[in-house]
């Protein structure tokens, strides 16, 4: 697959990292030039110096020949605009970043499709989506719904004594027989483990697992957790990713927002009408005392600094607060969340990659997503007729070590977790976690 990316800042390095993983050529267009330099030293990509708006460059870029288009530029304007004449040139995905939410607004005067766009994405409001389903689930460290809730993939830090603990994955299988479920990936100190039947948990472990919805209480409680209330949650930072979680909370829970910049303290209070803002220093812990952070059930640091945001979900997390979500945008720290002790991690554009991965490969697979700090990709693929995957029962088939099948929507729409005699068909749904290193091995399995 070929694809265009414009504006290589964030969102755009990731992405067009992810896609290096892939078969394929990828061309950057970056009017920056500090930006297209170290994008030619560090990816392996055609990058063009220039205007994705002039068509000119487009041309010299070869759109024409790119089956998708990616405008993530911090400009609105530019990025419906290049889409536009992306499409004019015959591309079949165009993708467009935007900051204004009016443009996705389906009562809009101008629908997407008169732009030239497939797909409108705003970081800020999918980010907020996925801090909204973690505060539903208090106890996860991630979480991650597929195929409308069929599957439910979670994530849980270990934290206490267990007797579930060094004890082979094997025997846990056939003791809690009855629960549909599969532990996919764990993840210990730095590393990332896709486990086998001789593997086991230990305490301070990050595992990751899925599971039969129904079943997902009795596994917190083997687990050591419970999905607690939610009732108090303070938020520090005051843009646009907090406003869309107050205004999908505000009505259930109690919700308080710590904003530094009067103005945009003023600008958010007067948005949301049962949120309590306050204009101070969420770094402050004076203030955050005064505030009552002590007595919250859920902390969400989301200012745009990351050390502001581990350091005030450590201070929460030692006063005694239940769960801190923390934002974090540099790479560099993921790797680091559970050595710093921080509960739930999320990643602005990590989020934003998955989504625009999983709309450009949605012909051959139903989600993909990357989670922060851990070394692997989840994918939900579609069984192709003929594919490899379909030939003979899991057992074997040439699986990679690295790589880990943790559950199957069939073509009538039932939920397998699968077994090593497991047979997959043309048209099922099936959900993979694989190392990085694993994922052109594992798509040659579905081809």
């Amino acid at each position: 697959m070929n694809i265009a990316i414009v504006g290589v800042g964030s969102i755009g390095y990731q992405l067009a990292k992810r896609f290096t993983l892939f078969e394929g050529d990828i061309v950057i267009i970056e009017q920056n030039p500090e930006r297209a330099e170290y994008a030619r030293e560090h990816l392996d990509a055609m990058v063009i110096e220039g205007n994705a708006t002039d068509y000119e460059i487009l041309k010299s870029a070869q759109i024409d020949k790119m089956d998708a288009f990616v405008a993530l530029t911090r400009s609105d304007e530019i990025n419906l605009l290049a889409c536009k004449l992306a499409k004019k040139m015959g591309v079949q995905t165009t993708i467009a970043r935007v900051k204004n939410a009016q443009y996705l607004n389906p009562n809009f005067i101008v629908q997407k499709e008169e732009f030239g766009v497939d797909l409108m994405v705003q970081p800020e409001q999918e980010t907020a989506k996925a801090i909204v389903r973690l505060i539903n689930l208090a106890s996860s460290t991630d979480s991650i719904e597929f195929e409308n809730g069929k599957v439910h993939f979670t994530g849980i830090r270990i934290d206490s004594h267990l007797d579930i603990l060094r004890v082979p994955l094997a025997e846990l299988g056939t003791k809690y027989k009855h629960i549909p479920m599969r532990i996919v990936a764990i993840k210990r100190n730095l590393r990332t483990i896709i486990p086998r039947g001789s593997d086991f948990l230990m305490k301070g472990d990050q595992i990751f697992f899925t599971c039969n919805p129904n079943y997902f209480d009795e596994l917190l409680e083997i687990f050591g957790k419970k999905n607690v209330k939610i009732e108090d949650v303070m938020i520090i930072g005051g843009g646009q990713i907090a406003y869309f979680i107050a205004e999908k909370l505000q009505d259930d829970l109690n919700i308080k927002i710590i904003e530094k910049d009067e103005k945009k303290a003023t600008d958010i209070a007067n948005q949301l009408r049962d949120t309590l803002v306050i204009h101070g220093d969420g770094s402050d812990l004076d203030l955050l005392t005064l505030e009552g952070l002590p007595d919250m059930d859920e902390f969400v640091a989301i200012t745009g600094d990351d050390e502001t945001n581990i350091i005030t979900s450590i201070i929460a997390k030692h006063l005694k607060v239940p769960r801190a979500i923390t934002l974090i945008n540099k790479n560099e720290y993921l790797p680091l969340s559970g050595t710093l002790g921080l509960d739930a991690v999320v990643s602005k554009q990590q989020i934003t990659v998955n989504v625009i991965e999983s709309f450009i490969k949605r012909q051959s697979i139903a989600n993909v997503v990357e989670l922060p700090g851990i070394e692997a990709e989840i994918t939900m693929y579609i069984a192709k007729p003929k594919s490899k995957i379909t030939t003979k029962p899991l057992k074997n088939l040439d699986f990679p070590r690295g790589a880990i099948v943790g559950a199957v929507i069939d073509r009538n729409d039932n939920l397998i977790i699968p077994t090593g005699d497991t047979h997959i068909s043309e048209g099922d749904k099936v959900l993979i976690l694989c190392t990085t290193e694993q994922i052109k091995i594992v798509e040659k399995l579905f081809k």
